[in-house]
């Protein structure tokens, strides 16, 4: 009871009116304003800065023409190859002998191309609609090279044509030479089926590479010329590699998207 009084006197006392307000130390004045500097510098880069990113995905270089894939007309044994593989031919050159029960059958191209892939070889037993041969489709000798790139198709609205490419060129060491610079040239409207992509590229083992996760969008890229060059094309480096780039060669692409403003991943 006595401890109770006591503490009802101190409460009734005026004693500490008197007493001088306490104001917050310098020290937290000095965080109170760098947090509110901090705060408005970032609002502020929220609205006015930019972030940019880079979608990946794989791809081939190609004359962008398309491949067909040659099939045998006979059953029979091959008995020669008359065509060399990465070499150009005519439409209607002579490919391939084969020895069957009613004599000798010769097949041809049906198109003017690149021999990208011979398949049959000397001696080997064909069947009729097999398939001998990958040509891809070359108008002329100097048609440039393009890349194929195989974008998710979820992704394929936020590829912007013109945006910049960097293709990582699978025969070509980037880190001696650098990555090759390209821009989106057109950007698929449909989804391709592993058929499909079959189809174009001249080769059942790249389609079913390349739908592995889903059909994706086909991206075209225009590679950037640069004649000083070895191989005819632009460079991170100053010069790149010292030889040629062939077609069907695998490359994965880094497409660099529009740059947006952080504040409209807040937004919805």
């Amino acid at each position: 009871m006595q401890f109770r009084q006591q503490a009802l006197s101190k409460l009734q006392s005026p004693e500490e009116i008197d007493l001088p307000v306490r104001f917050a130390r310098p020290q937290g004045w000095l965080v109170l304003t760098v947090t509110v500097l901090f705060v408005i510098a970032a609002s502020a880069w929220a609205v006015t800065g930019t972030v940019s990113s880079t979608l990946n995905a794989p791809g081939i270089l190609t004359h962008g023409q398309g491949s067909y894939v040659l099939q045998s007309p006979v059953s029979g044994q091959v008995t020669a190859v008359l065509a060399e593989e990465g070499k150009r031919v005519a439409a209607h050159t002579p490919v391939l002998r084969v020895r069957t029960a009613q004599g000798t059958t010769v097949v041809r191209t049906l198109a003017a191309g690149r021999l990208t892939t011979m398949v049959a070889t000397i001696g080997s037993v064909v069947t009729t609609g097999a398939d001998v041969a990958s040509v891809e489709r070359i108008a002329q000798a100097d048609d440039p090279l393009t890349a194929t790139l195989y974008v998710p198709a979820e992704s394929g609205a936020t590829v912007p044509v013109g945006a910049s490419v960097d293709l990582t060129v699978q025969s070509v060491p980037t880190q001696q030479y650098g990555v090759l610079r390209g821009r989106v040239k057109a950007v698929g409207r449909t989804a391709q089926s592993r058929q499909r992509i079959s189809t174009f590229l001249g080769s059942s083992q790249l389609g079913e590479e390349f739908s592995q996760h889903g059909q994706p969008v086909a991206v075209l890229v225009q590679l950037d010329a640069a004649p000083h060059t070895k191989s005819g094309y632009a460079w991170s480096t100053s010069d790149g590699p010292p030889y040629a780039v062939d077609s069907m060669t695998p490359a994965s692409g880094a497409v660099h998207l529009a740059a947006q403003h952080p504040i409209d991943w807040l937004l919805p």
